[in-house]
């Protein structure tokens, strides 16, 4: 094997899949607009989504929001007062550790899911069958996941957000004794709706990347059951790495903006 293509298997992807898969979504956007119609398979993929989501999210957010105070308050002693402390923890995972942690979890889970139920339908010749009937497979397949997961990740991450600077609160007021109206008062005074607008936006790529890279890896399966657990493999593998580098990006594009503002 060379070590081109050890690396590529190693960390999930290789640049021409990278390619490939950015094809598939161009193809899946010029469709969603037909997908939108069949509303019964959208509203299916963002219960899937969503509120099959919820529960992993929301406990992930209540130990996310409680190591964050955690750490916030030992990174403060004899340097900062622990009346920012609530602004700390609200712009950490407002920006960056809500968007970026829900996605991770809920490409972990919902990213194998379809790639295990697009893989089983291409070893069994279904996507063929599909074609046979005159049913676009991207069309019918791709865009109703992708619609889906683009509008259900910003959902999910509001309530990660809210669920995080609770726990936050939480040890804040029984481990720290910081009283109620400092907290909130913090958070109030010093975030504001850009910090919430650029979590969204990571959010809004997030899901994009999550229904492509699933739904990329599922239809490219082969080779049977073997073939199908080495797409879920790649499908978990190359999401949470295009999460990683995208979030670096699109922090540097809306940090700048805002800099530059």
């Amino acid at each position: 094997m060379k070590p081109s293509e050890y690396l590529a298997g190693s960390i999930g992807f290789s640049i021409s899949e990278v390619g490939a898969g950015f094809m598939l979504l161009l193809s899946a956007i010029k469709r969603a607009p037909r997908a939108i119609k069949q509303k019964h398979l959208v509203v299916e993929q963002m219960q899937r989504i969503g509120l099959g989501s919820l529960p992993l999210v929301l406990v992930t957010s209540v130990f996310t929001g409680g190591v964050a105070a955690v750490q916030a308050a030992y990174q403060f002693e004899n340097y900062v007062p622990l009346r920012y402390l609530g602004m700390v923890i609200s712009k950490s995972i407002v920006i960056e550790l809500g968007p970026v942690l829900t996605a991770l979890v809920v490409g972990g889970r919902v990213g194998a899911s379809i790639a295990a139920e697009l893989g089983t339908m291409k070893v069994t010749e279904q996507i063929e069958a599909l074609e046979t009937l005159a049913i676009d497979p991207v069309r019918y397949l791709v865009s109703p996941r992708l619609i889906a997961a683009v509008m259900m990740l910003p959902v999910i991450t509001v309530f990660s957000d809210f669920i995080a600077i609770m726990g936050g609160f939480a040890v804040a007021y029984t481990g720290l004794d910081i009283n109620t109206h400092v907290y909130f008062n913090s958070i109030k005074v010093h975030l504001t709706s850009e910090d919430v607008l650029s979590g969204l936006i990571k959010a809004f790529f997030f899901g994009g990347i999550i229904a492509i890279m699933g739904c990329y890896h599922g239809m490219k399966t082969r080779g049977g059951a073997e073939g199908v657990g080495i797409a879920t493999t790649k499908a978990v593998v190359s999401s949470c790495l295009l999460i990683l580098i995208t979030d670096y990006i699109l922090a540097s594009l809306l940090f700048s903006a805002v800099f530059a503002g």
